[in-house]
């Protein structure tokens, strides 16, 4: 497979999990806010925080009003990580790639992102808010579906699972360092009120909640969620299931062991964190999250060293949250 190919894959996938996930960020937490107080400490600026893209909109936005912050996440063509954004990318990718994969998927993709485009018409009133996020990732896990159900086990495949799992591990772990720093108490006495709401959104956002009360079977508790979010093996959505995707893909490719390598490193040190103690120490875990963070960074910079073509290369930080701008 060409380098180029093979790279254009990789950046299709990833665009195409993180509007998924960022649908299900803004579902999930509209209606976390109904259900709490006024005086509840919550806000959309928590989902500016999570995606990393604080200076873009403060660049954009003079407030993170309601209003702007999903404009920003869905529609916004100045972000670079919005839905509309995120799904034209993934657009442009397989449009120069499509001759790999079978013709429903590029099908599907195009005409999901003219539908969300048409939105930019009129812009996103409440009222519409959640059936447009729900098609978003009603599509997204169709074209998963298609991927999977018909797609031969090939390179291009291979490549599209590497791209799907390292962006799953990415926001799964953001999304557990901005909410645990407000849910995690500092001192054994201090409670936290309306806990279990939001950790229950937490779980939710990975559409993990019905799988994390098969698995656990006991009320919703910070350090129970962060061990099943961090360390489950069973789970998609869990980090050290996302890792452990990336290094099975990354032995059926030539030219594997550096980004193996750097792969079992991340993924020893998910497996091996101390999520009891961390529960408990909130500065610590997120710390922890960062190091994952840097991991995921290196993990990307050793893939794209390995398959992909040689470019001036930005900052690990950067690279990963611009979305891979020099794909476009």
């Amino acid at each position: 497979m060409l380098s180029r190919v093979a790279e254009n894959l990789y950046w299709m996938a990833r665009y195409v999990e993180r509007a998924e996930d960022t649908a299900r960020l803004i579902s999930v937490n509209s209606n976390l806010l109904l259900d709490m107080p006024a005086r509840a400490a919550l806000s959309w600026s928590t989902l500016i925080d999570i995606t990393g893209s604080e200076e873009t909109f403060d660049a954009l936005y003079t407030e993170r009003s309601e209003r702007n912050v999903i404009d920003f996440l869905c529609l916004s063509r100045e972000h670079s990580g919005s839905i509309l954004s995120s799904l034209a990318n993934a657009r442009e990718n397989l449009r120069t790639t499509r001759d790999v994969v079978p013709r429903e998927i590029w099908e599907e993709l195009n005409q999901c992102y003219l539908e969300i485009q048409e939105q930019t018409q009129t812009g996103l009133k409440p009222r519409h808010r959640d059936p447009f996020l729900k098609s978003v990732v009603r599509a997204c896990q169709t074209l998963t579906g298609l991927i999977e159900g018909t797609l031969s086990h090939t390179e291009a495949r291979t490549f599209l699972s590497l791209g799907r799992h390292l962006e799953r591990a990415d926001m799964t772990t953001r999304i557990l360092d901005v909410r645990s720093d407000n849910l995690l108490p500092r001192s054994p006495e201090e409670l936290i009120p309306f806990e279990h709401l939001q950790w229950m959104s937490v779980l939710k956002s990975l559409t993990a909640y019905q799988m994390y009360r098969q698995a656990v079977r006991l009320r919703v508790r910070g350090p129970d969620v962060l061990r099943f979010l961090l360390q489950d093996h069973d789970l998609p959505r869990s980090v050290l299931r996302s890792l452990e995707e990336v290094s099975w893909e990354l032995q059926t490719l030539p030219n594997h062991d550096r980004p193996l390598a750097v792969a079992t490193l991340v993924r020893a040190e998910v497996a091996e964190a101390d999520v009891q103690t961390l529960a408990r120490a909130p500065e610590q875990l997120h710390q922890l999250i960062d190091e994952f963070q840097i991991g995921f960074n290196n993990l990307h910079e050793a893939i794209a060293g390995a398959y992909f073509v040689v470019r001036p290369v930005k900052t690990a930080s950067a690279q990963e949250r611009t979305l891979g701008d020099d794909d476009d």
